[in-house]
């Protein structure tokens, strides 16, 4: 059976509708940044594109018999973002306008994607389907450390109130909100907005947090 992340490691995928509090190990991503809504982005859209296509091309390496060193069959992880808006990502006027959005859109990869194994990923796949920009996607390697997380239900739109739940029950439990430019908001998405209806969407939503 495939390796699938989100249930050998339900902690970090399927938390509880109420909050709680997490201490994140260093994962290995397929990253791109960018800036814009991503509703309306290009190149958000374009940066998705190049993440599941270069995450594909390594899980499918195996049918040719290129798999890497300590390859294992796994399901491709669901896609993430890091956001902000800047310094001060509770400022609800600048959350309202998604073009000042900026992101890191991350995919989730297997401990033996090494920089050799990315490199050749690229290559493969710009052999493969030139029209797939990778030029902008970096491996990154990534220790989130103490944080807060809860399941939002629902619409994008209406994360807000979740994320009220979020920074009382942080105070409440004695620490702070610790937002930073390397510390951001973070949001894993379980659902397919093209397939699911918008009040039945999942999504993780986590933020780092410090003792207060």
């Amino acid at each position: 059976m495939p390796i699938d992340f989100k249930k050998t490691e339900k902690e970090l995928y399927q938390p509880k509708t109420v909050p709680s509090i997490i201490d994140v190990p260093e994962i290995v991503y397929f990253a791109i940044d960018g800036q814009g809504d991503p509703n309306t982005s290009a190149a958000y859209q374009s940066a998705v594109e190049a993440l599941y296509s270069l995450s594909y091309t390594i899980k499918m390496s195996y049918k040719s018999g290129n798999q890497p060193s300590g390859f294992y069959e796994y399901v491709v992880p669901p896609l993430e973002g890091f956001w902000t808006v800047g310094d001060d990502f509770y400022d609800e006027q600048s959350i309202a306008d998604k073009s000042k959005f900026l992101w890191t859109s991350v995919i989730r990869q297997p401990e033996f994607v090494t920089e050799e194994v990315f490199g050749w990923a690229k290559e493969t796949l710009a052999n493969k389907k030139p029209n797939v920009d990778t030029s902008k996607v970096y491996l990154w390697k990534f220790s989130e450390g103490l944080c807060v997380q809860i399941m939002h239900i629902g619409s994008y739109d209406t994360e807000s109130i979740t994320i009220q739940k979020l920074t009382e029950f942080t105070e409440k439990s004695g620490y702070q909100i610790d937002m930073s430019e390397n510390r951001r908001h973070h949001e894993i998405y379980l659902g397919d907005p093209r397939k699911t209806v918008p009040e039945k969407l999942k999504t993780v939503i986590r933020h780092p947090i410090r003792k207060g």
